[in-house]
C-alpha cells in the first residue's frame, strides 16, 4: 500500500512538471496576466493560470492511480471533483477576466453545495468538555450550512494568503503534508491517497513558483487548494469532538489566523472585509526587513510548526493537556501578530501589558537588591 502512495505522489508530482509550462503558455496566450500595482510585490507581468496545472496534474494522477485502490470512497472522490471543477473553472474565469466579488461567492457556494450533495459533511457528535458530565450535541441540518461556511471560509483564506512567489503552495503543501500524516494515522486511505496526489501536484508545481517564480498559481490555484484541503479536513475529522474539531484549524492555521486577523484589521478601521489592505502577515514581515525567500521560509516554518502542534494535539488523550497546546498556540499567535502590526501599528495590549509586567517586575526585583 505505501508504494501505491509513493506512485501516487510521484506521478502527481511529475505531471505537475510536464503541465505547468504549457500552461504558462497557455496563460500568455489567453492573456491571463498579473499586472503589478501598488499592493502587490512583483514588478513585472507574470503569466497567471497555473492552477491549472495543479488540477489536471491531480486529476491525472488520480485516473491512473485509483484502479488499484477499490477501497476509496465513491462518493468523496465524485464530490471533490465536481466541485474542484467548478471552483477551478471560477478561479480560471476570475484570472482572466476578474469576476465580482458576489459572482465567485457564487462559484465558490456551488462548489461548496456540491461536495455536501455527496454526502460529505461535518457530523457533531458527542463533545468531550474538562467536567464530568458530557452531553450529545446533535446539531442535525445545521451540519450543512456549517460544511459549507467552511469550505467557503478556508478556499478564501488560502487565497488571502497568495501574496508572494511559492507562499499559497508552500503553506498548501505543509498542511497537505500534516493532514497525510494524520490519516496514515487514522488509517483512512481516501484520505491518504488524495493526499499524496495533491502533495505531488503542488509540489511540482512549486518548481516554477518559488522565488524567482515563473508563474502564478492565479485564483484557479489558491481557490482550488483552499476547496480541497477544507474538504479534506472535513473527510478527515467527520467526529468533531473538542479535540478533533481543533486539529484541522491547527493544520490550516496560517491561513486562517491571517483572514481572522484582517477581517478584524478592516472592522475595527471601518473598512469593508472585502477591501484589500497590505497588513497581511508577509506585508509585516518584509516591512520588519525580511527578503522576499526569508519572508516566504518563515511563513513556511510558521506552518511547519501548526502542522506538527497539530499531531501532537491529535495524539492527546488528556483534555487538559489539549487546552493548554491550544492555550499557548493563541497566546504566542497573538503576541506575533501585534509585533509584526497585522492588528494596527499603535493597538497593541497584551504586548504593552507584558512590558509594564515586565518593567513593575525588573524595579521590584531592583529595589529587594537594594535592600
Amino acid at each position: 500500500m505505501t508504494s501505491l502512495y509513493l506512485i501516487s505522489f510521484f506521478a502527481a508530482f511529475a505531471m505537475a512538471i510536464l503541465l505547468t509550462p504549457f500552461v504558462k503558455r497557455f496563460a500568455l496566450w489567453v492573456g491571463a496576466v498579473d499586472r503589478p500595482n501598488h499592493r502587490k510585490v512583483h514588478t513585472v507581468v507574470m503569466p497567471r493560470l497555473g492552477g491549472l496545472g495543479i488540477f489536471f496534474s491531480f486529476l491525472c494522477a488520480f485516473v491512473v492511480i485509483s484502479p488499484a485502490l477499490p477501497e476509496v470512497d465513491a462518493n468523496v472522490i465524485w464530490g471533490l471533483l465536481l466541485g474542484g471543477s467548478v471552483i477551478v473553472l471560477v478561479g480560471a474565469l476570475d484570472d482572466k477576466f476578474d469576476l465580482s466579488p458576489k459572482v465567485k461567492l457564487a462559484g465558490q457556494l456551488a462548489a461548496a453545495g456540491i461536495v455536501v450533495a455527496f454526502g460529505l459533511k461535518i457530523n457533531v457528535g458527542l463533545i468531550d468538555f474538562p467536567f464530568e458530565a458530557a452531553w450529545l450535541a446533535n446539531i442535525g441540518w445545521i451540519s450543512i450550512p456549517l460544511t459549507i461556511v467552511w469550505i467557503v471560509g478556508v478556499t478564501n483564506a488560502i487565497n488571502l494568503i497568495d501574496g508572494l512567489d511559492g507562499l499559497a503552495g508552500g503553506v498548501s503543501a505543509i498542511a497537505t503534508a500534516t493532514m497525510l500524516v494524520l490519516a496514515l494515522m487514522m488509517g483512512n486511505i481516501t484520505v491518504v491517497l488524495l493526499c499524496a496526489i495533491l502533495l505531488g501536484s503542488v509540489l511540482g508545481f512549486l518548481v516554477f513558483n518559488f522565488h524567482p517564480a515563473k508563474i502564478f498559481m492565479g485564483d484557479s490555484g489558491a481557490l482550488f487548494l483552499g476547496f480541497s484541503l477544507a474538504t479534506l479536513s472535513v473527510l478527515g475529522f467527520k467526529q468533531a469532538t473538542m479535540i478533533s474539531f481543533v486539529v484541522p484549524l491547527l493544520v490550516l492555521g496560517v491561513p486562517l489566523s491571517d483572514t481572522l486577523f484582517a477581517i478584524i484589521r478592516r472592522l475595527a478601521s471601518g473598512k469593508p472585509i472585502s477591501v484589500a489592505d497590505k497588513s497581511h502577515l508577509h506585508h509585516g514581515l518584509l516591512r520588519m526587513g525580511l527578503s522576499h525567500r526569508n519572508t516566504v521560509l518563515v511563513i513556511y516554518g510558521i506552518s511547519i510548526v501548526f502542522g506538527v502542534c497539530a499531531i501532537i494535539l491529535y495524539q492527546t488523550t488528556y483534555i487538559w493537556t489539549a487546552l493548554a497546546i491550544i492555550f499557548v498556540v493563541l497566546f504566542l499567535l497573538e503576541i506575533a501578530a501585534e509585533a509584526i502590526g497585522m492588528f494596527s501599528k499603535n493597538r497593541r495590549p497584551v504586548l504593552k501589558f507584558l512590558r509594564k509586567v515586565s518593567i513593575k517586575t525588573a524595579r521590584l526585583i531592583g529595589a529587594r537588591s537594594v535592600k
